[in-house]
């Protein structure tokens, strides 16, 4: 029997080639988008689940208190005397590892030299994940404080091998270490805390930074992992954390606690010390996008078939009248379904094969398809049958409902009210669909655009920055000079980190009036000499910036606009703050600028003179010359006095843009996807229309015989299609506003839903969906009507 079900199926698709054609590259469209998405929700579900403690794997986060008993910030960073009294009081803590935040720094094998990101951490990071060792092992790696792990694609690049084993590179032109281990890379999908191209002993780490060395409850800018017990309470865990910090500290005003790890990428949004989601949210939408443009092909399927139920009525009719029952109709109808589905699916992978490579370079990842995975075809196996078994149920049934005396007297009914009705609700439910990604898309667009526009408090046109490595520490003021008579640049500084940048926070500030017995508002230091504000183009509201004519400005400040409100004062200039028990004057007040994330407020900032604390050179291009010979001239000034580093210029606007990356990915999807929507609802409206001209070919004939003209015969036709994407329109535009709404609410500084994005949205949408109604609608009202009348 299924030997001739699948005979009669391919006999049925060759013959009807058109119809064929459309449901295969619809169902391919929807396959390909579907699988696609799909890759990516799985890419990022991933993140951090690899290894075979990840359940177990807790990050330490810190809880910023605020007013009235709240907790005003919550951030993945721990102090250094964090760790030990963990390790020591904490019973269910298996093992733990602190470790820097990521760094990239010079790693070199004679005069191979490159910039990689380097981390330290403890030994026991080795027991916190799984890594897999080429050559080396676990026991040994760390036990050497001037020792190195690489990456496997860190020692092909500087070894062009990975049997590398005690061979030596410089650190820094200044260390050299052993290489006492290679791993494999670790998977893209790694948080930026953990991933690495080379990782040092935290022994090491303490020759280099006094900060590591130091046990401190005030800096927290080190990340702390654990390893928990697999029964352990983590409720019960984090009362107790809380109990022992306050009971070794006198003022512990920060609660810390252990977060899931493998949750952190996807949840890390915090309210009052509260997850309340993040980025899965952005998962959900995708999957709902992917299954929403599988199931508007799906609905396409029916559309074509039940179209075509004239021609095939009559063959159900003759197989009813010699025995056949509606089971094996149905079965014989499903094996269709499937067949084609089948063929769509060989299609949809040849189009992702064909364009996965353009959509990882517009999301800069790597996706593929684990063709010698049992999970990866047993996934697509199963989004095949049930789009095989969803598409061609509803036909299936259908079809093998006729009554055989009345489809071989050709008395069929045109399906009947549910029926209609049925296709009108799948109809309307796929513009509906596609509307809302339209506006959607047109949203995300504008709220892109809007924080794009949004001032920044620094003009980051022209400016560069680079990093402060070797003789570019000693030799600042050389190179700076150097850098002015040269004419390439008008404004040189230099600053303990770059202007866009995370971390280096702190609390320990008093100051004149304070009310409150402890502070409790995080602020951002910033450590530099002279020309920061020059050269970064801040608006200066008050006061002066760092001046070589004041021999007072090493115990002087600059504050944030934002600052100022937190301590109050309405004179601010010459007022005094106490930082880390020191007394500090303020010289200055700028307005605030972003230097984290542009979504939101950032935290209070504050300029300290320091010109032992490097890290970043700041400079402002002459614009009167070119780009590139203003980069050659700095290129070439830097390299004669630190000819040991690569020149790793960075253009400031470039590195803003990145801030706009999560968002950028929505807009990208939606956009991608709504088109693809778009197109798969016309090509479903398309068999929408085929199927009511087939129902209605008599009717037009007479009506031609009568006298109709051909504008008459087209309005006849698209009328009710028209009425059907105008009740799409009703139903999707509030609810667009509504979700759409919602979504810019996350946002502090957000754009609003400005009316004319709805007409647009509804009128493009009429228009796509008229020019597909059009085409059938002519074609069926320029038919001849003599073939439209004659019984046989």
């Amino acid at each position: 029997m299924f030997k001739l079900n699948l005979k009669i199926a391919l006999r049925n698709l060759w013959k009807n080639k058109t119809s064929s054609f459309i449901n295969v590259i619809g169902l391919a469209i929807g396959l390909a988008a579907c699988l696609m998405l799909l890759l990516y929700v799985t890419y990022e579900w991933n993140f951090d689940k690899q290894g075979k403690n990840a359940e177990n794997l807790y990050t330490v986060m810190t809880n910023i208190p605020g007013d009235n008993g709240k907790i005003s910030n919550t951030f993945e960073g721990s102090t250094t005397a964090l760790g030990p009294l963990l390790k020591e009081e904490i019973p269910e803590i298996k093992h733990l590892a602190r470790m820097n935040y990521l760094k990239k720094a010079l790693i070199a094998v004679g005069e191979n030299s490159f910039k990689k990101l380097g981390k330290f951490a403890e030994p026991e990071i080795l027991k916190l994940f799984d890594y897999q060792y080429i050559v080396g092992n676990a026991a040994t790696a760390m036990q050497n404080p001037k020792s190195i792990i690489l990456t496997e694609s860190t020692a092909k690049v500087l070894f062009g091998s990975t049997q590398v084993l005690n061979r030596v590179v410089k650190y820094q032109d200044t260390e050299d270490l052993t290489v006492s281990a290679v791993i494999k890379d670790l998977p893209d999908n790694t948080s930026a805390t953990l991933k690495f191209d080379y990782l040092m002993p935290w022994a090491f780490y303490e020759m280099v930074d006094g900060s590591a060395k130091d046990l401190n409850w005030g800096n927290f800018s080190f990340v702390t992992i654990v390893l928990l017990d697999p029964n352990a309470d983590i409720t019960k865990v984090n009362q107790k954390i809380d109990k022992v910090v306050k009971a070794h500290l006198e003022q512990a005003n920060q609660p810390y606690i252990l977060y899931p790890l493998s949750k952190l990428h996807l949840y890390g949004k915090f309210q009052n010390g509260v997850n309340i989601g993040g980025d899965i949210e952005q998962i959900y939408l995708f999957v709902a996008l992917a299954f929403g443009i599988l199931m508007i092909a799906c609905i396409n399927f029916m559309n074509m078939a039940t179209a075509k139920s004239e021609k095939r009525a009559k063959e159900v009719g003759i197989k009813k009248t010699i025995g056949a029952n509606r089971g094996s109709l149905i079965m014989q109808f499903l094996t269709e379904s499937m067949v084609l589905t089948f063929i769509a699916v060989i299609v949809a992978i040849a189009l992702l094969e064909i364009f996965l490579p353009t959509f990882n370079n517009l999301l800069n990842i790597k996706l593929s398809i684990g063709y010698f995975s049992a999970s990866s075809w047993m996934w697509i196996l199963g989004i095949v049958f049930l789009t095989g078994l969803i598409a061609g149920s509803y036909p299936a049934f259908y079809l093998s409902a006729f009554n055989p005396i009345q489809t071989l007297k050709k008395r069929m009914k045109s399906g009947g009210i549910l029926a209609i009705n049925l296709r009108q609700v799948l109809v309307v439910g796929q513009f509906c669909f596609a509307i809302v990604l339209i506006i959607s898309t047109m949203v995300i667009y504008r709220q892109i655009q809007f924080i794009k526009n949004r001032p920044m408090g620094v003009d980051v046109n022209a400016l560069v920055e680079v990093p402060q490595d070797g003789e570019l520490k000693t030799k600042f003021e050389v190179v700076k000079s150097q850098l002015l008579k040269s004419g390439a640049v008008t404004a040189v500084s230099q600053s303990s980190v770059g202007l866009s940048h995370r971390g280096q926070n702190f609390m320990d500030v008093k100051w004149e009036g304070m009310t409150k017995p402890v502070n409790t508002q995080l602020f951002n230091q910033v450590a530099t000499t002279y020309d920061f504000i020059k050269t970064n183009g801040i608006k200066l509201k008050e006061g002066r910036d760092f001046s070589k004519n004041f021999a007072s400005d090493s115990a002087g400040v600059l504050i944030s606009a934002t600052a100022l409100k937190v301590f109050g004062y309405t004179n601010p200039i010459g007022k005094t703050v106490t930082i880390f028990d020191d007394k500090y004057t303020i010289v200055g007040v700028f307005d605030d600028y972003v230097w984290d994330s542009p979504y939101q407020s950032n935290n209070p900032v504050i300029v300290f003179f320091d010109p032992n604390r490097t890290g970043t050179i700041t400079m402002r291009l002459n614009e009167a010359n070119s780009i590139a010979q203003n980069i050659a001239t700095i290129t070439e000034i830097t390299k004669q006095v630190n000819p040991a580093y690569p020149t790793d210029i960075k253009f400031l606007n470039s590195i803003y843009l990145e801030k706009y990356n999560s968002e950028k990915t929505l807009g990208i999807l939606s956009n991608l996807f709504g088109g693809l929507a778009i197109f798969v609802s016309c090509l479903g409206l398309y068999g929408l229309v085929a199927y009511s001209a087939e129902q209605r070919t008599k009717e037009f004939g007479v009506r031609k015989v009568l006298g109709a003209s051909l504008f008459n015969l087209m309005q006849l036709l698209s009328l009710s299609f028209v009425k059907m994407i105008i009740v799409s329109i009703i139903i999707s535009v509030p609810l667009s506003y509504y979700l759409m709404d919602k979504w810019l609410t996350k946002f502090e500084f957000h754009t609003e839903i400005t009316w004319w994005i709805i007409p647009i949205a509804g009128l493009g949408t009429l228009m796509m969906a008229l020019i597909t109604v059009s085409f059938q609608a002519y074609k069926s009202a320029k038919a001849n009507p003599v073939d439209a009348l004659k019984y046989e």
